[in-house]
């Protein structure tokens, strides 16, 4: 995915304080992609944005861990008032056009609906759905697809 390579290439040397670099692919991932994702966000592996991160937001302080699928449209940010960013756990998919905001903690493996707004922590494996976010259900670990085994 060439969102991910352009924010590796430019958190690579955001890390190694390489002066204006970094800055330049974030504009070009934003200029090109339509996404705003700065150097200092911290990605896990394979985290998925879909459709290329199509209108996504994700704040600089922002941590997202491992196996993360964020689809288009969506915001991970501050709110007004608040210091912090929001921080989501692993295997955690997030619906199109859903608002993560706050310094808030969103669970392993917890599902958010699409256009759902978080505004508090979620534990793991919820799913959580509507304006503001409320829990509907907490999975069961064991239930959980293998979306790795394809045999």
């Amino acid at each position: 995915m060439p969102v991910i390579a352009i924010y590796r290439a430019a958190r690579w040397c955001h890390q190694r304080r390489v002066p204006l670099l970094p800055t330049l692919l974030k504009v070009f991932n934003r200029i090109a992609f339509s996404v705003v994702l700065p150097p200092a966000a911290q990605l896990g592996r394979n985290v998925l944005l879909s459709y290329q991160g199509l209108g996504t937001v994700i704040h600089k302080a922002a941590v997202i861990e491992d196996d993360v699928t964020i689809g288009s449209g969506v915001t991970i940010g501050g709110r007004s008032g608040q210091a912090g960013a929001p921080r989501i756990g692993q295997g955690t998919m997030i619906g199109t056009g859903a608002k993560v905001l706050g310094a808030i903690r969103v669970g392993r493996h917890v599902s958010i609906g699409a256009n759902a707004v978080v505004l508090d922590d979620l534990p793991d494996y919820a799913v959580a759905v509507g304006m503001p976010a409320r829990v509907v259900r907490i999975n069961r670990p064991e239930d959980l697809p293998d979306y790795r085994d394809f045999s």
